[in-house]
């Protein structure tokens, strides 16, 4: 089993500032662990990195399609998006598909992700609203679950409930554990949040490369939908939407909070899972960059969107740069 060096570093001047420790776990096409860094068996939330195994029971139940929507409705489904203006219109027009509107969200509000996002709306005077949450798509998706079910919608946020329990299920399959196996918490938007091993999250991934590679039908339409509406998956210069884009659907990624990551090469079939151990975002996006190096998915000499990615300049208050943040090795 190869072993990974993903460690990121930032630094003042020829020093070395401040050191953030990275473990991976990659799973192979043989559904078998074949490269980590650190620790592959370390046990973290997932939160939003399992935002497309959580609408799968939506898609097989056949209510997406009851409803007659597409892949944009799929794609936001799946995102953490920036609160851009499209990103809320989508939203809200889900809810409406289903007679709801944004009181119905569980999430609250925050402000847009992007900086496309906050700008349009300080510009606009709108007012901030739950619409604008990230995970607004994931949670008008779940209501359109309790919808389309006949079941109730208050509280489908909460682990007893029938939502809940189908994305719990969902989560155990693809990952290759048993239900009890799994944790379970509550999330920053206030669903359930699911705890597991690095290596299963890399093998829920790898199984759904795998499952489009082989033809499948549902993993196949929402990785299409990841592929072909990158902006719906995060947004304007969010690296998941960049990363995307510059391989032209060739990696599917997710972001998570707390430095989790996970992604996917349909071509290849492997599945890919990162956990910065004390939760930078700033040190995932070059940790996840080097892995797809190391796996032939991105060239040596990055497009120049990632490399920003890749190496990111540190600045002072005058916007000298003063050091970086880049990987160890």
């Amino acid at each position: 089993m190869k072993s990974l060096e993903l460690d990121v570093v930032a630094t003042r001047g020829a020093d070395i500032e401040s050191r953030h420790r990275v473990h991976a776990a990659v799973v192979g096409p043989d559904d078998t662990l074949v490269a980590s860094a650190h620790d592959a068996t370390l046990v973290s939330s997932w939160r939003s990195c399992g935002k497309p195994f959580q609408v799968m029971p939506l898609l097989e139940s056949g209510g997406f399609d009851q409803l007659r929507w597409g892949d944009n409705e799929l794609a936001l489904s799946c995102a953490s998006h920036g609160g851009e203006p499209e990103h809320v219109a989508l939203a809200e027009r889900m809810l409406n598909d289903i007679g709801l509107e944004e009181g119905d969200l569980a999430c609250g509000p925050h402000d847009p992700l992007s900086s496309r996002g906050m700008k349009m709306l300080r510009e606009s005077g709108a007012r901030l609203s739950r619409l604008h949450n990230n995970c607004s798509g994931k949670h008008a998706a779940m209501l359109a679950r309790a919808h389309t079910a006949g079941w109730h919608t208050y509280g489908y946020e909460r682990r007893d409930h029938p939502v809940q329990r189908c994305c719990l299920q969902a989560v155990a399959k693809w990952s290759g554990l048993e239900e009890a196996q799994v944790g379970q918490a509550v999330d920053g938007c206030g669903v359930v949040a699911f705890s597991l091993p690095l290596e299963n999250m890399a093998r829920a991934w790898s199984r759904l490369a795998r499952a489009v590679r082989d033809g499948d039908s549902l993993p196949s339409r929402i990785v299409h939908a990841m592929a072909t509406r990158p902006f719906l998956v995060g947004g304007t210069d969010r690296f998941d939407s960049v990363l995307i884009e510059e391989t032209k659907g060739g990696v599917i990624a997710k972001i998570g909070a707390e430095g989790v990551h996970s992604f996917c090469v349909p071509e290849q079939g492997m599945g890919f899972s990162v956990k910065v151990d004390d939760g930078a975002q700033r040190a995932q996006f070059p940790a996840v960059l080097r892995i797809l190096q190391i796996f032939d998915a991105l060239p040596a000499v990055l497009p120049p969107r990632l490399e920003e990615f890749l190496r990111r300049p540190v600045r002072n208050t005058r916007g000298e740069v003063v050091g970086e943040i880049r990987l160890l090795s």
